[in-house]
């Protein structure tokens, strides 16, 4: 069990404090952070929002982070109104002093339902039909569908496209965005289909003209199956595309499902029917490589791969030396350990047809009580950046109260911890409660909800209790592992 630092600091604009944390931002007042060769770079509260998904994209110069948000509604200080919670854009090139550009409500401009939840960048250089120069944002926004904006002028974004605009869907999240090819995988909730949440695959290789090509989901899931009743809790939750594979996590805590698709095939569809992309048994099995349904009792809300691994342990072995890797995490969802719990676990995908799971990662809940702590405890998702600063080295976890958990998995069978980041709560932060004998007991805990990683070595967190956005990196050994200089 690591050893803990409990670390006191006052975060004032501009000013330095101690272990050189810094940051800048309202309600700047942040004690009891807890670290282990980590250490908080900069923040900002995100004007109050709950928050789910931080993005950074370099463009022209700059870092540029984009934060999807939770539904609510909070005052935008840039305007002086009370806004819809949608998407914070904050400029962090000096990752020390974040900048708040602006906030994009959400498309229930001040409803209590308004949320963004997810949000992807490509540039227009790279996508095939994108204006030269240019930077797009594609985010989900609840039931309203998808959007796309142009945010080459972050502080003056505009709309490009909607896509499936006006209570068509029953929920969006997670979504894939290929930016060399255009290519994006739209977690969507179409009528008709037994889940609330499956996948709608578009061209958006021209920003302003998105194409649809398919709908695709587990089989059994499609209008008309008669197996719906079954099939209706496996909902996805995202997809991570690499190369020719495409890998789809379903089932966030419970009943989880891991799914491999051949990339090609799921995007030209069968050629021995004459619909290739009707939604039917044969089609939505065509492109599957494997389907690995997990434990009852475990999730698969993220499926990220790390490829082409080679393990030093087996460096003397003839064979088996190069493994390819699936870090598979579920999602903690109920307060005060009142579920079961959620880890990391790694799964074996050398042999994609024959995948299998061979170690784990979980927080010693004694190491810091968590369980007592209030809110949450365990993990919600990795980064899913692949820049090859982190890739193969060290994976970060977001584990709700337990903040950010920098884990070594250089060897995929032995996964160690090797640092923490625990950020302290602020006057911003939300109580989560649970019932206690008919009483309703109430507790305010940090609640890390995803985060990710740049090329320059920063790790960004969002906060679910409405915190803000903690910006921290490596110290110590941890540093040593990664060429950080």
């Amino acid at each position: 069990m690591l050893p803990r630092t409990t670390i006191s600091h006052s975060l004032t604009t501009g000013i330095g404090v101690a272990l050189g944390l810094v940051a800048v931002g309202a309600h700047a007042q942040v004690t009891g952070a807890e670290a282990f060769n980590m250490q908080l770079v900069g923040f900002n509260d995100l004007q109050g929002r709950s928050a789910y998904q931080p993005i950074v994209h370099e463009q022209d110069g700059r870092y540029i982070a984009y934060v999807g948000h939770h539904a609510g509604i909070h005052l935008n200080p840039l305007t002086g109104q009370e806004e819809g919670n949608g998407t914070s854009i904050l400029d962090v090139t000096d990752p020390s002093s974040p900048v708040y550009l602006h906030h994009i409500p959400g498309t229930d401009l001040l409803g209590p339902d308004s949320e963004a939840q997810m949000v992807r960048a490509c540039t227009g250089d790279e996508l095939p039909n994108g204006a030269a120069g240019a930077h797009y944002l594609l985010r989900a926004v609840g039931r309203q569908g998808h959007e796309i904006w142009n945010v080459t002028s972050p502080e003056d974004p505009e709309l490009v496209a909607l896509i499936e605009q006006g209570n068509s869907l029953v929920d969006t999240h997670k979504n894939w965005w290929e930016c060399d090819t255009g290519i994006a995988y739209l977690v969507s909730g179409v009528e008709g289909w037994a889940t609330r949440r499956m996948t709608q695959v578009y061209d958006l290789s021209n920003p302003a003209e998105p194409r649809f090509i398919r709908n695709f989901g587990l089989p059994g899931q499609q209008p008309g199956s008669p197996r719906q009743e079954e099939m209706a809790d496996y909902d996805l939750h995202g997809p991570i595309a690499v190369g020719d594979r495409i890998y789809f996590g379903y089932g966030t805590f419970l009943n989880g499902v891991i799914q491999i698709v051949d990339r090609e095939r799921l995007l030209r569809g069968n050629p021995a029917v004459a619909d290739p992309f009707e939604p039917t048994d044969e089609n939505l099995e065509y492109p599957v490589i494997t389907t690995m349904y997990t434990g009852p009792r475990l999730g698969a809300h993220t499926a990220f791969p790390v490829l082409g691994m080679e393990v030093p342990e087996f460096e003397d072995n003839t064979e088996g030396g190069t493994r390819d890797m699936l870090l598979v995490i579920g999602e903690a969802l109920r307060n005060e350990c009142t579920e079961n719990r959620q880890m990391m676990y790694m799964v074996d995908i050398t042999d994609e047809t024959k995948p299998w799971p061979v170690a784990n990662f979980q927080v010693p809940e004694e190491s810091g009580n968590f369980c007592e702590r209030g809110g949450r405890f365990g993990t919600h998702s990795s980064n899913e950046s692949m820049d090859p600063l982190f890739y193969g080295k060290i994976v970060f976890l977001a584990y709700f109260n337990a903040g950010i958990r920098a884990v070594d998995i250089r060897d995929p069978f032995t996964p160690k911890e090797v640092g923490y980041y625990i950020p302290a709560t602020t006057e911003r932060t939300t109580q989560r409660c649970i019932n206690v004998d008919g009483e309703e007991r109430c507790k305010t805990a940090i609640q890390t909800n995803n985060l990710e990683v740049d090329n320059r070595g920063y790790v960004y967190a969002a906060d679910r209790a409405n915190t803000g956005l903690h910006i921290v990196e490596l110290t110590g050994p941890a540093r040593e592992i990664v060429d950080l200089q």
